[in-house]
């Protein structure tokens, strides 16, 4: 039925039925189902009367069931019923609705308000006709209260608006010049918002020699329906002189004849009052024209310096906000097609083990692995860019970094490519990933080889920066600036401004991923730093990585060798992921390497097997899991079993902030080997901490019935 969506919470209209004497409620509800509304039968009239709500498109009654009855409640409901509803009521008589016949009528008419009396008997067409004949009015109703609402809203915005811009809102009734003026356009006049403001209170304070041309220009706007605008003096009540700006247009009715004047005003005292001094100034002070003219030059070039920094800082936000929201986008498909991969990478690695003796499916099984391993490293740039890689940010000589690394960059660039670099050998420290940094600087010098085709000097220098405050990209402090300079083809403004967006590459079809200047610009702000290009065609490239500077002395860390398990006796071990790929790939995984796995699909069924006393030797558990993660799954295990080695699998670099746990990490994509070699890792650890403690379990909680059996052994 039309209209039927109007209603409110509902997708059909009700009807509320009170009918209790014989067949009347059955042949009621029967009627108002054939005419298309929901029935909602009541057992007494106060439960009819509390049933009332706006969302009821009809009521229908017996009067015989009402005529002795307590009819104040819903006669309170209906008064108190909002402006826009007049619910409709049927009321089956047998005596007619009239006052001759049934002077009751006129008592449940006062009550009702909009009532029709169906006389009975009555044929079953004439119910369904007055039922749809009044929810038509209901559905009226509805609209003119969604045309209310809409009204309101648009007041309440535009009451905004006209606050904000500091207006004052006025309207002119032009037959009978009564005015109307809100709170603002009082005061813009010198009255409080208490006074009684008539249009002639108003046109008293225009100033004398202002008052004829308001006069001419209201006429003139009437007349001719022309946009009223004007500026003039208005004397307050306190005589103090001000300026005031009033515009306004004709409003007329349907058929054109001039209703209203509809304006606006706001005060303009300071302007006039700055342009008044600037004229009197000029006027009286000629012989200090050029002095002040130089003043107002530099307050102008000072106006054009600010207006020119802001839109600096507009187009720095806007970039922010886009990489922002870019990052986030990457971050997420690099996570989800971390997953993939490793669901493609597990089943691969295992398939080629079944298919050992076949030359050809050996083969094939070997492309695609080499293929999913290439977008494995695709989604570590993309997790570099959205600044979800894993770093290991230790204080690190940049200098010898550099050094160490100019071999490597000779042979990346070519013999046609001369390498300068300057190095000072007195510079602090940096707070960075020295692996990804190494990545970063390699990008760059790749990039700049392919920018000279034709050869050229690719120059890396070191220098240390002072910021001295928050430049919308940089906090304050010390830094070293990493550049890498080309002589290259450079880049124009627009594609300068897209250089770091993901995919964006200047490169022929198949030469890049278009992700290498997103990963180094993802790795500087992860390491509170910046990624800075600056380029100018057929002159060359510049891109300086800022990077914090420290006063921690890098160091020379010599990694103690844990004894590690050469083979791990066969483990039992609880797998805990969500998606059941991925599940299912590492299961096999685990079974081919000789382990008995138990799987479970969630961290609630996880800890319920923990719980339930089954002796796990191990857990690997996903962190982003629904209900529960890995990381809360792990700190409840852990209560229940202190020692109980568990491994973290994550596609993310960090956890969430205020996730405080200490877990070994399996980055995804995992393929076998990286798989039993965290596994012997994890219980290697766990048996060093067991034996240097001298128990069978850490903590408090009850002891681990069999924990690291097989490392024990080996160790």
């Amino acid at each position: 039925m039309a209209g039927i969506a109007a209603i409110p919470n509902s997708g059909k209209p009700k009807a509320l039925i009170y009918t209790p004497v014989g067949r009347d409620a059955w042949v009621a509800r029967s009627l108002v189902d054939e005419a298309g509304l929901a029935s909602i039968a009541t057992t007494d009239l106060p439960m009819f009367a509390s049933s009332l709500s706006d969302d009821v498109a009809l009521g229908v009654l017996t009067e015989e069931a009402v005529r002795s009855s307590d009819l104040k409640p819903i006669a309170a409901w209906v008064s108190a019923q909002p402006s826009w509803s007049d619910l409709p009521f049927i009321v089956l008589t047998t005596r007619g609705g009239g006052p001759e016949r049934n002077p009751a009528a006129a008592r449940l008419s006062e009550v009702l308000g909009n009532v029709t009396f169906l006389e009975r008997p009555f044929h079953a067409t004439s119910f369904i006709s007055v039922a749809r004949t009044a929810l038509k009015g209901r559905l009226r109703q509805y609209e003119a209260r969604t045309r209310l609402e809409a009204l309101g809203e648009g007041e309440r915005r535009l009451q905004t608006a006209l606050a904000a811009g500091r207006l004052g809102a006025w309207e002119l009734e032009l037959s009978s010049m009564a005015l109307s003026a809100s709170a603002t356009c009082k005061a813009i006049f010198g009255r409080s918002p208490d006074d009684d403001v008539t249009r002639d209170d108003l046109i008293a304070s225009i100033h004398p020699d202002d008052r004829d041309l308001v006069l001419a220009r209201l006429r003139q706007t009437i007349d001719t329906g022309r946009d009223y605008s004007i500026e003039h003096r208005t004397i307050w009540p306190d005589g103090s002189l001000h300026w005031t700006e009033v515009h306004a247009q004709l409003y007329s009715d349907r058929y054109g004849s001039a209703m209203k004047l509809v304006g606006v005003c706001s005060d303009t005292t300071v302007r006039k009052t700055i342009e008044e001094n600037l004229r009197r100034l000029n006027e009286n002070l000629e012989e200090r024209v050029r002095e002040r003219t130089k003043e107002v030059n530099a307050a102008h070039q000072t106006l054009l310096e600010e207006v020119a920094q802001r839109e600096r800082a507009e187009e720095q936000l806007r970039q922010s906000q886009k990489m922002e929201a870019i990052g986030q986008l990457t971050g997420g498909v690099a996570h989800d097609f971390n997953n993939l991969l490793m669901v493609v990478l597990g089943n691969l690695e295992l398939l080629g083990k079944h298919v050992a003796g076949d030359a050809k499916a050996t083969r094939l099984v070997d492309g695609a692995v080499q293929g999913a391993r290439r977008g494995a490293a695709l989604t570590q740039r993309l997790l570099a860019f959205a600044r979800q890689q894993d770093l290991q940010v230790k204080p690190i000589d940049l200098a010898e970094l550099v050094s160490g690394m100019k071999d490597l960059l000779r042979r990346s660039v070519g013999s046609s490519i001369s390498i300068e670099t300057i190095l000072p050998a007195t510079l602090p420290p940096a707070l960075v990933d020295a692996n990804q940094l190494e990545l970063a600087l390699l990008n760059l010098a790749v990039n700049a080889r392919d920018a000279m085709p034709d050869g050229g000097t690719l120059s890396i220098s070191l220098r240390d920066a002072q910021v001295a405050g928050d430049d919308g990209t940089l906090d304050k402090g010390a830094y070293l600036v990493l550049a890498v300079a080309d002589s290259g083809t450079g880049m124009d403004a627009e594609t300068l401004k897209k250089a770091v967006d993901p995919f964006f590459s200047t490169k022929e079809l198949g030469k890049g991923t278009g992700l290498g200047l997103s990963m180094i610009h993802g790795l500087a702000v992860q390491l509170n730093g910046a990624l800075r290009l600056t380029s100018e065609l057929g002159v060359g490239t510049t891109a300086e990585l800022w990077l914090p500077a420290t006063e921690q002395r890098p160091e020379r860390v010599i990694e103690a060798e844990l004894p590690v398990p050469q083979a791990a006796s066969r483990l039992k071990i609880l797998l805990v992921d969500d998606d059941a790929l991925i599940a299912m790939s590492s299961v096999d995984m685990l079974e081919d390497l000789g382990h008995e796995v138990v799987e479970a699909n969630s961290g609630a069924q996880a800890l319920e097997l923990i719980s339930s006393g089954q002796h796990f030797d191990l857990v690997i558990t996903d962190y982003s899991m629904p209900g529960m993660t890995g990381a809360q799954l792990a700190q409840a295990a852990r209560e229940i079993y202190p020692a109980l080695p568990i491994v973290l699998a994550t596609g993310y670099a960090d956890l969430p902030a205020g996730t405080d746990i200490d877990l070994p990490r399996l980055a995804k994509p995992y393929d076998q080997a990286q798989l039993a070699k965290e596994i012997a890792k994890a219980m290697a650890s766990e048996t060093i901490q067991l034996l240097r403690s001298g128990s069978g379990a850490r903590g408090s909680g009850p002891p681990l019935p069999r924990v690291l059996s097989g490392a024990q052994r080996t160790l």
